[in-house]
């Protein structure tokens, strides 16, 4: 197996337990927030949902986020059809952009970089996993908080819930 099949591999596994807990989400509660200082659910949705489009930035070897962060818009979806079908077609973008790729362009360095200099650096397969799989595992981890905050049941992922005793 090559690296870009065990990351689309890995990717595609994660994407099951995030549709899982995008479902949940209470479109009604898109507003709502745990606190002043968090995104509010439809923030953080959203966000989880447009993590994948990101593969796009790594294609290249260097990356500069004060470019990008110029003109970025975060993504806001509409309701919850809007936010999975998001969700399918950027997972369906990054496996089609990687899929096929060689362990030598995968471990090739690739370099984010900030003010002119590399806040993140390493082998790209490594920073793929680190910057869109491992974000959104964190961002999940948010989200059954605030799932159950509002008293919604709580999916499994990679294991049982309260919810779902029999996983």
């Amino acid at each position: 197996m090559t690296l870009a099949d065990g990351l689309i591999a890995d990717f595609q596994a994660q994407a099951l337990m995030t549709r899982a807990l995008l479902e949940a989400a209470p479109e009604d509660k898109y507003d709502w927030r745990p606190h002043e200082k968090s995104m509010t659910l439809g923030q953080l949705t959203s966000h989880i949902a447009e993590t994948a489009s990101w593969h796009a930035s790594m294609l290249d070897d260097v990356f500069d986020f004060d470019a990008m962060m110029a003109e970025y818009k975060p993504y806001s979806a509409g309701d919850r059809a809007e936010l999975l079908a998001t969700l399918d077609k950027n997972g369906a973008e990054f496996t089609a952009a990687i899929g096929g790729k060689d362990d030598a362009f995968m471990s090739r360095t690739w370099k984010g970089m900030v003010n002119g200099e590399a806040k993140m650096a390493g082998p790209r397969h490594a920073m793929m996993r680190s910057f869109m799989i491992d974000h959104v595992i964190h961002h999940r981890g948010q989200l059954t908080v605030y799932l159950r905050l509002l008293d919604v049941p709580v999916p499994p992922t990679f294991g049982p819930t309260a919810d779902h005793p029999d996983f």
